[in-house]
């Protein structure tokens, strides 16, 4: 982002992820509080890059490999005569689908549970940098009224 932007800048969807990497803003006089904020958001960035990224990686591979499999069986290849991949129908598609979400029950239901943890965490440090904030007005505010 150029130097003179004052916002958090989103990227286009990485390609292992499907997630839009997101360039955070650092305010030039940042406390302490608003810096737990913003690493508790990269942590929580970086962290749902990773799973989804890696969780992508296994569901194409695994996806491929029962494709394979599959024609296989049938005795075709993986491409037809004319050079297009083969597909298999929706209610094939349908038993690989049921059967990756089973295996990667404990795995989604981990990654839920991470990702409530870090969005309580983030919840909470946005209302404490709120109510910063709002003191601090009302402080200048009764200030300039003073005067």
């Amino acid at each position: 982002p150029p130097a003179h932007s004052h916002s958090d800048w989103i990227g286009p969807p990485d390609r292992h992820s499907n997630l839009r990497p997101v360039i955070f803003y650092v305010p030039p006089e940042e406390s302490a509080l608003e810096r737990r904020l913003r690493e508790a958001r990269q942590e929580a960035q970086a962290s749902n890059q990773r799973f989804w990224a890696r969780h992508n990686r296994a569901f194409r591979q695994e996806k491929e490999e029962f494709i394979y499999s599959r024609l296989k069986a049938k005795g075709l290849e993986m491409r037809d005569e004319s050079g297009h991949k083969a597909t298999l129908n929706a209610e094939e598609m349908a038993d690989f689908y049921k059967d990756f979400l089973r295996k990667n029950l404990k795995k989604h239901l981990q990654y839920n549970r991470d990702w409530y943890k870090h969005n309580f965490r983030i919840t909470f440090l946005m209302g404490q940098v709120a109510l910063v904030r709002a003191l601090r007005w009302l402080r200048w505010r009764k200030k300039n009224v003073e005067q």
